[in-house]
This record gives structure tokens, sequence and C-alpha cells, in this order.
């Protein structure tokens, strides 16, 4: 049991007493305690375990009795007899774009829909369109957003399985006959979705090693088990391959395996031009009678500087221009997490987080950061609780505030201004001139054509008050595509006017997508490493963040937020043409 098993199942029990039509504040604290179980500062599993959660404010007794059920034994009985009220199939709807608690009630109470199939089915007939709060345009989403998630079934985000990844890497570095582990393939080359998860081992008993892998905790089921192959399917249905190999062979199979195929195809290619053939398991020469002499080689640098190139970070290896790059010698110095010195686009209770503002300072003070920007959302997001302009000044007087409780960190106040479909600002100049800085994104009005979606984000770009530009495509991996937008006149406009582009490192995000980042960088766009923070837990995702900034060839000098605390704010009260 897990503090993410525990979340999961106070989470779901929440949609089923909202199936059910429960008291709202009922369902609200079982809400409430799952956010409170994932950011808990501390073992709240052995805690729960123990039952020693009495004092921690937000559980109450009957939550308190209920998470050490779940700790202690594995299952929560009231959970399962909720769980037995519903068809099983009823939950897979909740994986649905678009489809909540009252959406998923009203199609199971009216139409007797318990599953996915039964949906299509219900759509086809013109019976969902004729639901009261559905109609005709919610019908056709539904079934686009069907179509979406059948064509995505095997994909996963990078950031949901890290944490999987971290948790297997640790158990197989404790295995007394492995001498190096690592995760290659797509997740490697930090790909933001992937689609199976590849390892490789170098050991001197491989067969046993293979056989061991398939009794990891994570295992749902054994594909195929060998002496130096295993594949298996883990809990989440991700598929997970090991490839068990000697010391030697251990740096050509991680470059084989990390790929991509393209980049392994040129390498091969500049292999033979050298007299040498280059596969998973070493060098060998091409011409018997003259034979390329083969170079020594311990680690991946040593197969790159073998073909007169400088090494390669995994992240860049797509080819696209890296090859050439690194016979130039001019592969960047990337950026890495420690560089970093703190964050903007976060939000707290002011609007939809979940933590508040004092607690979303203590965690980023805790991850040693020296500044953190909230940027709660603005009023014409009314879904997301967005802030009037009088609850926006009393959080401005809030943050400067608390900021004379600090001795060496710094609040900014900024919002996250919504981009009205004209190109306007949610919030009027007078209000934005006392941010410290403002995040504007779009939140509605999708589908606009690539022209005027275009148009609509450069006019927001040319105001003055406007510092970084959110998530630019609105794009939610594997659940909502881009709307259409013409990337590289964007990149052009925030050249033009000083604007900040943000990489929002939400795992559901990654937006701007890491394609266009390279020419961002080249064309002297500054980036932000953004985590739309919505809780403490998601200022951890930065790291995911950095992960893509070098996939997008950024170093330090790209990162806005690789700046300390009094360079952020000098730049920031400097008038935008002279930035």
């Amino acid at each position: 049991m897990t503090r993410e098993n525990l979340a999961e199942v106070l989470d779901e029990i929440a949609i089923l007493l909202e199936l059910k039509g429960e008291n709202p504040f009922k369902i609200r604290a079982y809400r409430n305690g799952a956010q409170l179980v994932r950011n808990f500062d501390g073992d709240i599993v052995d805690r729960a375990v123990n039952n020693q959660l009495e004092g921690i404010e937000g559980i109450g007794k009957a939550l308190r009795d209920k998470l050490h059920e779940l700790a202690s034994t594995g299952s929560l009985q009231f959970h399962q007899n909720l769980r037995a009220e519903f068809p099983a199939g009823i939950f897979e709807l909740f994986e649905v774009q678009g489809l909540g608690p009252k959406k998923v009630k009203a199609l199971h109470d009216t139409l007797g829909v318990t599953s996915i199939a039964e949906l299509v089915a219900a759509c086809n007939a013109n019976q969902v369109a004729t639901l009261p709060g559905f109609g005709p345009k919610t019908q056709a989403k539904i079934l686009e957003a069907i179509a979406h998630r059948a064509a995505y079934a095997d994909a996963f985000l990078l950031g949901s399985v890290s944490p999987l990844v971290s948790e297997m890497l640790d158990t197989l570095r404790m295995h007394p006959e492995i001498v190096r582990v690592s995760v290659a393939g797509s997740f490697r080359r930090a790909k933001e979705i992937v689609h199976d998860l590849d390892f490789l081992v170098a050991t001197r008993e491989p067969a046993l090693v293979c056989e061991d892998f398939t009794t990891l905790p994570q295992v749902e089921s054994v594909i195929v088990c060998g002496d130096t192959k295993a594949s298996i399917h883990l809990k989440n249905g991700i598929q997970c391959d090991l490839r068990a190999v000697s010391n030697a062979q251990y740096p050509f199979a991680l470059l084989y395996f990390t790929g991509s195929k393209e980049h392994n195809v040129a390498l091969r290619s500049l292999a033979l031009r050298k007299g040498l053939s280059l596969n998973e398991y070493g060098f060998t020469p091409t011409d018997p009678v003259n034979p390329a002499t083969i170079p020594e080689v311990h680690d991946e640098a040593d197969i790159y500087r073998a073909l007169g190139l400088d090494f390669i970070p995994p992240e860049l290896r797509e080819n696209m221009g890296e090859l050439e790059s690194a016979a130039n010698q001019s592969i960047p110095r990337l950026v890495d997490l420690e560089q970093l010195r703190g964050t903007f686009h976060n939000h707290t209770t002011a609007s939809d987080g979940h933590d508040t503002l004092a607690a979303m300072a203590e965690e980023a003070i805790d991850l040693g950061l020296q500044y953190l920007g909230i940027a709660d959302h603005s009023k014409a997001s009314f879904q997301a609780n967005g802030l009037s302009e009088e609850r926006l000044l009393e959080q401005i007087a809030a943050i400067k505030k608390l900021n004379g409780e600090f001795d060496s960190f710094k609040l900014f106040s900024g919002s996250e201004v919504d981009i009205l479909k004209d190109g306007t600002l949610d919030f009027e100049d007078e209000i934005l001139s006392q941010l410290d800085y403002c995040v504007a994104s779009v939140h509605a009005s999708f589908t606009l054509t690539e022209e005027e979606m275009t148009r609509r984000i450069c006019r927001a770009m040319e105001n003055e008050h406007v510092t970084m530009l959110g998530h630019p495509t609105g794009r939610l991996l594997l659940r909502r595509d881009a709307y259409a937008l013409n990337h590289g006149m964007i990149i052009d406009c925030a050249a033009e006017t000083r604007t900040i582009i943000e990489l929002n490192c939400n795992p559901q995000r990654m937006d701007m997508d890491w394609r266009w980042w390279k020419r961002a960088r080249d064309k002297g766009v500054l980036c932000s490493i953004n985590p739309d923070a919505h809780s403490t837990l998601g200022l951890h995702h930065l790291g995911l963040g950095v992960r893509i900034a070098r996939k997008g060839w950024l170093r330090k000098q790209d990162i806005f937020n690789t700046r300390s605390a009094a360079e952020v704010e000098a730049f920031l009260k400097t008038p935008k043409a002279k930035r």
C-alpha cells in the first residue's frame, strides 16, 4: 500500500458518492482527504497503519478509521460496498475527456450506460443528444474523445511513468548480480509520450536476472522470460522489456536501445565510413584485409569519440542536427535542474489550487527555490474560481505581507489572465500594472482558425503587461489535441515583443512542444519552465520540465527562471521594450 493507493481510493469514493447524489460536503471531504494524503509531509502510510493520524488537520475520526483500515489491510469495506452498487465498466467512462461525475450519473440513470461500448451505441443512436445538458455538439465531442482515447490506448505520459521507473531502477540496482543498469528507449530520450519501457543491465548471470525481473512487485503478467531478455506487463498496463548483456557490451547496447532509430542509422553510416560496423554488441572491422583498429570502449562517450563526435546527450538523439553539432564540437551545455532558482505560474486555493499561499511558499523553500510566482486564474475562468479585480488586489496585499516574513525568499504576485476571443485580456491595464508579472493564456474558444488563433495570441503578447505566454497550444496529452496555431509566427511575435514563452511542465501539457524550442532559442526568446502547479506536489514537476527543455536544446542562459531573485526582479521592473 502506497501513499498514492490511499489517495486513489479516497478519490474513487468521492466519485461514487457523487454518482449516488450524496451530500456535497461529504464528497468534498473525501476529495480534500485525497489531496491531503498526497501532500502530507511525512510517512502518511506508516502513520495510518499504526493509527497515528489524530491531530492532522483535515482528517477527522471517520477518515482516520478508514485510512487505518485501508493501510493496514489493503482494502476498505466501505469502498468495496460502494463499488458493488455500480457495474465495473462504469469507471472507464471517467476516462473519456469531458465526462465528469454529473454527466456519467445522467448517462447511467437515464440511458443505463455502464461502459464505453454502451456509450458509443447510445451516441450512434442519437440518444445522448436528447439528454438535458448534452445536445448534438456534446454527443459529437464524446464520440471524438472516445476515438482519441482508443488511438492512444498503449500510450503513457512521461510524467506518469517516471516514479515507476525510479522505483524499478532502485530495485534493480540492489540486485547482487547486476553491475550496471539504466532505462533506455524513448523514456531516456525524454519523449513526452512513451509506449513501452526498456531497461538494460550488465551482468554475468543474465538468465537469473531476467527471471528475477519477472517477479518485481510492479509486474502484472509475464509475456516471455529467456536467458537474456524478459518482457512483462506492469500493473498500470505498460509493457516493459529487460535486456541483459555483458559489461563489455553494455555501452553499445545502451546506445542502441536508447535510439532513436534515425539517430542509430546515422551513427552506423558514419562508422562504416571509418571501416567499422557498429551494432548493439560492439565494433567490428568491415575490411578483413586491412582491418580498422577497434577502439577501447568503456561508456557511450567512448563510442562517440571513436566516431569523431562529442558526446550527445540522450535527449538530443532524434537525428535533428545533433550529429552535425557533435562533429563541430558545438553541442550545447544543456540546462540542469540544479540551475533553476524559482518558477512561475502556480495556483493556490484562491482559485482552483489545493494548497494555500503559505503552503506553496513553504514547499518552494523546502525545494531550495529562491522565489515563487503565484498566478491564479482571472475572472473569465469562472469554472476555476477565477479572481475578480477585488480578490486579486487582496492577494497582492497578502503576498506583500508574507514577503515581510521571509529572509531569503520572495513571492512574486502575478495572474494567469485569460486571453479573450478577440485577443484582449481579462483584466484592464490598470489592474495588470499592479502585478509583478502576468501569464496570458487561452482557456476558451479553441475552435478558431489557425489565422484567427495566431492573431488572437499575438495581440495579447503585444500588451506591455504580458510577461509570458502560458501553455501556447492548449493541448492535453492523450486527451485533447492542440488548437490550430502558427508556431513560427508566435515565436517571431514573442521575439519582437520581448515576451517569454512558457514551457508548461504539467505532465499532461509539456507545452510549448520541444520541437519548437531550438527555433525559439535561436530567435532570442526566453523560456520559463513552469509547473502550472495546483498543489505543493505539482511543484515537483520541475524536473520533468528540465528534461523537456534539454530535449529542446535549451541552455541555462535560455531559461528565465535560472536567474536569481534579484535579477528576476530587475527584469520585471524594466519596460518590456528594453528587456
